[in-house]
């Protein structure tokens, strides 16, 4: 019986901890992709976009919808080169421009060294990614807050293929 009691605590303090994860109401979700069509070079209705949390982080995915469209590629893959490039600096100011200087987790996000974060782009045959992580819990913390933030404005489509580029929850 002690086990059972354990064992609901547990679970209830887990429930309670672990952060909701709500989407964006449809008129701030419009806003905000006005705003990333501004910034980015590419289509967004011609491409996929993806957040998914790791134990050190997460990995952003943009890849085209259709294979055959090099232009939109090429578009990805050097804005996804830029963008890894600037967060290395610290300049979030893109995400800024997108989101707010309010959106979750960017003001910790701002405060790490530029060793504190690694940003690693890596291109793909269809698009690009970046592999956001850190040893730092903090800045575990303000990247999975805001991952769910991108989520929420952007939404998360499931990327085929997805997978393959990172086996584990933990790279």
């Amino acid at each position: 019986m002690k086990h059972y009691s354990l064992l609901f605590v547990g679970l209830l303090l887990f429930s309670t901890t672990t952060p909701a994860f709500e989407k964006a109401s449809p008129d701030q979700m419009a806003e905000v992709q006005y705003r990333q069509q501004q910034v980015v070079p590419y289509s967004l209705d011609q491409t996929l976009q993806t957040f998914s949390k790791t134990v050190h982080g997460g990995v952003q995915h943009v890849i085209a919808k259709s294979p055959n469209n090099t232009q939109e590629i090429k578009s990805i893959q050097a804005h996804l080169q830029k963008i890894a490039d600037e967060f290395r600096k610290g300049d979030f100011s893109i995400t800024e421009r997108m989101h707010g200087p309010d959106m979750p987790g960017l003001a910790q996000l701002k405060k790490a060294e530029p060793d504190d974060i690694k940003f690693e782009y890596k291109s793909l045959a269809n698009g690009g990614q970046i592999h956001y992580s850190t040893e730092y819990p903090q800045y575990v913390q303000a990247l999975h807050e805001w991952f769910d933030a991108q989520m929420s404005e952007h939404g998360n489509v499931t990327v085929p293929e997805h997978s393959k580029h990172h086996e584990t929850p933990a790279e």
